[in-house]
Order: C-alpha cells, then sequence, then structure tokens
C-alpha cells in the first residue's frame, strides 16, 4: 500500500516517487504495489485536464514509467498508478503496469473536479469493471467514489466474484470522516465477497488536505492493516485471497504467489479528533509553502488566540526559524496584549519584532478626515498594508489569522485583517480554536516542554481592540451560542425554522442569517485556507453575492 504525497503538476517529480516506492516494495518481494488515484500528474488536477498537452505529459509518461519500473527490476511485479487519460475526452485512469508495459486500464466515469463527465470505460471496451488475473488471483480494480454507490461497478463486481478488490483513492480529509471508509469498505467486501484493499493519497493540495489512513480489509471483514495518517507509508499487507475465481478480462501473468514469509501488518493507532486536526491544518500550511515555493511565513501577533495558534501551527509545519511574529499595536492597543505577544513569540523562539502604527494610522485620518468604524477599519488596513509591504520586502507568505467564526458573520476587515496568501484556521470555529490552543499547550507539558501559548491569550475576553473597551460580544453573540448555531446552519445547511426549533430565539436566528448572507463578498475575497469541514467557505458553500432573498 504505497500512501504517498504527488505534487499537482509535477509529472516528472511524480514518476521519480513511484519508482523510489516500487524499488523499496521489492526488498519485501510483494505481488502487487497500488498507488492512490492520479498519483502521476497530482490530484486533483481541476481545469488542466483540459489542456492537451498536459494530458498528452501523462499518457506519455505512463507509458515511459511501465519501462523504467521493469529497468529497476520490477517487471514481473504488478504496479498500479493512476494518471490522467483520454479518448475524446479527459479521463480519470489507473494503469496496470507489468512486464514494462500497460497491460490493461481502467478508466473512470468522471474527473476529480466534477467538471466533464463520461460512460464507465474498460480499455475502450465500455465495461463498467476491470479483473486481470495475475499469479493466478483474479484482481479488480475501481476508482474511489465507485465504491460509495450500491450499484454501477459494485453491483457488477458482485456478480464477477473477483479475488480480490483494488481502490486507489484520492479521498480529502473531513473531521470523523476515518471510520466512515472502514465501515463503507467493510460493507463493500460483504457485498462483493472478496478483500479489499484502500489506498488512499497523502499531503495536501490548495486548501485539501488528504490524510492517507489507508485500510486493508479480509475477506471476514477483519481490518488486515492500516496506515498512518498525515504522512507517507509504504506498509506491506499479505491477503489470504481465492485462486481462479473469475473470468478475467486480461491475463496478466500465470506464476504462482510469491513464496515471501508472511509478517504480521500494522495497523496504525487512531489520533484523537484534536490531534487529528492539528494534524490536518499542520500539513495544509505546511505544504502549501513548500509545495508554492515559499521559505517562510511573517504575520500580526495580537495577543489574542487566534494568532497565536496560527503562529503555533507555523512553528510546528515549517519551524520556528521559519516563522516571523510582527507586532502592530495602536493607540488601544492593551499592555497585556504586548505582552502576550512578546510571550508567545519567546515561547515559539521565533522573530519577532514590534511596529507602531499610531503615527500612520493618524495620516490617513488626516488625509481622509474618516470617524467611527470607517476610523477603527483604518488601523485594520494599515497593519495590513504594513505586513504586505514585509512580504514584498522579504519573501514571506503572510498568514491571514481570521477563523470560520468570524469569516460566517463578516466580522473581518478586508485589506485589513483579511490579507495575506493563506489562511490556516478559515475552517474552525472559534470554539474549535480554544479547545486546540488547549490541546496544544497540553501537548507540549506531557513533552516536557513549554506551553507556547499564553494562558491568558486563552482565557481572556476576544477584542479587536480598535476603540477604546472594545469586546467581540459588543457586535456578535457569545461565541459559545453563535459557533452552535452557525453549525446547523452552515454545516447541516439547516433553515431558519430548524434552527429556531433547535431553541434559539428568533430575533438572533434573523440577526445572525443576516450577517452570514450578506458577508458573502467578504468570503469570496478571503485567501484560502484548510478544509477540514464537511462544508468549508469557497470550497462547498457558495451564495449569490447579490441577492434579495431573506428567510423567513
Amino acid at each position: 500500500m504505497a500512501q504517498v504525497n504527488p505534487v499537482v503538476g509535477d509529472i516528472e517529480g511524480n514518476a521519480a516517487l513511484i519508482k523510489e516506492a516500487v524499488a523499496e516494495s521489492l526488498k519485501s518481494e510483494v505481488d502487487v504495489v497500488l498507488f492512490p488515484e492520479m498519483v502521476l500528474t497530482g490530484y486533483p488536477v481541476e481545469d488542466l485536464a483540459l489542456r492537451p498537452a498536459f494530458r498528452k505529459a501523462s499518457i506519455d509518461r505512463v507509458q515511459l514509467l511501465a519501462k523504467e519500473l521493469k529497468d529497476l527490476g520490477a517487471g514481473e511485479v504488478l504496479v498500479v498508478v493512476g494518471y490522467l487519460d483520454e479518448k475524446d475526452k479527459p479521463h480519470n485512469a489507473v494503469a496496470l503496469i507489468h512486464g514494462g508495459e500497460i497491460r490493461a486500464k481502467y478508466i473512470k466515469h468522471h474527473l476529480p473536479n466534477y467538471g466533464v463527465f463520461d460512460e464507465f470505460r474498460n480499455f475502450g471496451q465500455g465495461k463498467g469493471t476491470l479483473v486481470a488475473r495475475h499469479r493466478g488471483v483474479d484482481i479488480a480494480v475501481v476508482i474511489c467514489e465507485d465504491i460509495w454507490q450500491d450499484q454501477g461497478p459494485v453491483a457488477e463486481l458482485a456478480k464477477r466474484t473477483p479475488g480480490i478488490v483494488l481502490v486507489p483513492n484520492g479521498s480529502p480529509y473531513e473531521r470523523n470522516k476515518d471510520d466512515v471508509r472502514l465501515a463503507l469498505v467493510q460493507r463493500r467486501v460483504v457485498q462483493i465477497g472478496a478483500p479489499m484493499i484502500y489506498v488512499n493519497m497523502t499531503g495536501a493540495q490548495d486548501d485539501l488536505v488528504f490524510d492517507g489512513d489507508s485500510l486493508a480489509v479480509g475477506s471476514d471483514q477483519k481490518l488486515l492493516a492500516r496506515s498512518v495518517q498525515f504522512k507517507s507509508a509504504l506498509d506491506i499487507v499479505d491477503v489470504p485471497v481465492a485462486m481462479k475465481s473469475s473470468q478475467p478480462d486480461v491475463f496478466i501473468s500465470e506464476s504462482a504467489p510469491s513464496n515471501r514469509v508472511s509478517n504480521p501488518s500494522e495497523i496504525a493507532p487512531r489520533l484523537s479528533d484534536e490531534e487529528e486536526v492539528w494534524s490536518a491544518l499542520v500539513m495544509g500550511l505546511g505544504d502549501y509553502i513548500r509545495k508554492n515555493g515559499f521559505k517562510s511565513v511573517a504575520l500580526g501577533l495580537s495577543g489574542g488566540i487566534d494568532s497565536a495558534l496560527v503562529a503555533t501551527l507555523a512553528v510546528d509545519a515549517v519551524g520556528k526559524e521559519n516563522v516571523y511574529g510582527v507586532s502592530l499595536p495602536s493607540k488601544y492597543s492593551s499592555e497585556h496584549s504586548l505582552s502576550d505577544a512578546k510571550e508567545l513569540a519567546r515561547n515559539l523562539g521565533i522573530d519577532y519584532r514590534v511596529i507602531e502604527i499610531e503615527p500612520v494610522v493618524q495620516s490617513f485620518i488626516a488625509a481622509t478626515r474618516l470617524a467611527g468604524v470607517a476610523e477603527e477599519n483604518v488601523q485594520a488596513r494599515v497593519r495590513g498594508t504594513l505586513l504586505m509591504g514585509i512580504s514584498n520586502q522579504e519573501g514571506h507568505l503572510i498568514l491571514a489569522t481570521g477563523n470560520k467564526s468570524e469569516l460566517a458573520v463578516g466580522y473581518s476587515t478586508l485589506y485589513g485583517d483579511a490579507v495575506g496568501g493563506f489562511a490556516p484556521i478559515k475552517d474552525i470555529f472559534k470554539v474549535d480554536v480554544w479547545r486546540l490552543a488547549k490541546w496544544r499547550n497540553d501537548l507540549a507539558k506531557s513533552r516536557g516542554e513549554v506551553a507556547p501559548i499564553p494562558d491568558s491569550s486563552i482565557t481572556k475576553e476576544p477584542s479587536a481592540e480598535l476603540r477604546p473597551g472594545q469586546k467581540d460580544t459588543d457586535s456578535l453573540p457569545d461565541y459559545q451560542l453563535l459557533d452552535r448555531l452557525l453549525d446547523i446552519y452552515v454545516e447541516k445547511n439547516g433553515d431558519a425554522a430548524e434552527i429556531i426549533k433547535a431553541g434559539f430565539e428568533k430575533s438572533l436566528v434573523d440577526r445572525v442569517i443576516t450577517m452570514v448572507d450578506r458577508a458573502e463578498y467578504k468570503r469570496r475575497q478571503y485567501p484560502p485556507g484548510t478544509k477540514v469541514s464537511s462544508i468549508a467557505f469557497g470550497k462547498d458553500r457558495r451564495l449569490p453575492m447579490t441577492s434579495r432573498w431573506k428567510e423567513r
């Protein structure tokens, strides 16, 4: 089970990744090496699939890869590689490589970005399934979402009785999704009557993160192997299978299976919810930085919990030497905010500087005669401008520090705290920010380390500090209450009636829903950030920016 981390568009680099994994697997005398979906091109390719040159590069490279694998000494091993193919249209495909050739292809009905649809095809035969005999075992191959449907390939394979089913996947992480995968695979094992190997990629691509969590389930539904989450892994698993159980579409090899000594396979322990989300956020941020060629990040440190959490994530993702904290106090910034920011930077061991913004703010106000909220927002915009200037001058990627609660209700300033190239916590609510901060501090203490986030940053009442005595609750409901309401409206797509039925006051429901719907234009301009929920702004949930619809 080759659980690897490809890069979209890096076809040569991904081919090298494949060859390295195959070479390592030869030490264990394996019969089959299974890679994730679209591993050669990276996943998801989105509209790159529409570019003829990209499709040609994928097709040409998988053919060359077949020859290279034979030269590595893997000619007798069946290597299953996901790539992009075409036949009139682009296709999400899997190549079965053996003996220096592509012996068969399985082509899925649609692309990973759901932009181009096509019927199921089996190397031009128009079938919905592929069964290939290798070393006396009839091996079926389907791709990712094929197994999520009761009908289609799953129903057909139940009639064909293969000896084993291989499923290459590019399945993004969502909270609480891993147990759903295992239950699904076990259900399909019963339905098809054969063991199943589910290999998922790991790593991050733009706002998606893939947690790996590859599975091997025997014909008795018992878990045979499970790969670690959020890391690359090459796991060897021995699977008892029926021999010559079906009528195969293609004969690959009639030689007997290898006589390797069977060893117990690894079943990686599951992560807690907090560790799982933390790992996803760290991987999402780290891969975005590395895969886009950035070397370092910078962010504004306000002394509050959001920037403290983002700074800690950044240190875990790219190391303290690559994280730059900037304090940008105004005349309204409290002493405890300045001291909390300084303490955080000291605990993390990151570079830290202070830039007083009051002179710049006063120049803006004098030039434009602003007052009230407009004056308050000047402070946020001055901070954003200075951070982007530092980015231009020093080459850091600026991190936005807004959370999902704030994005939901529009509690941010365009071109102010909303500036940046990546927003690591944009898909977690404020209550999750507190929970993760406490968990990360507890983890540090359990390791004998200094807890990174100051206790006062966690316990003090949230405030943007744009005017004397300001608190978030001046503009918003208490976060504990707000986030429960947002969970129904945003993540569960509940309507006003459903929220009121859950016990919320009608006036509060009307107010919050109006705030959420009106803030769409702000969310459209917010930086990308790691998706960890089932419904993420910008990825899964988009409202019209111009709309007169109002729920009643």
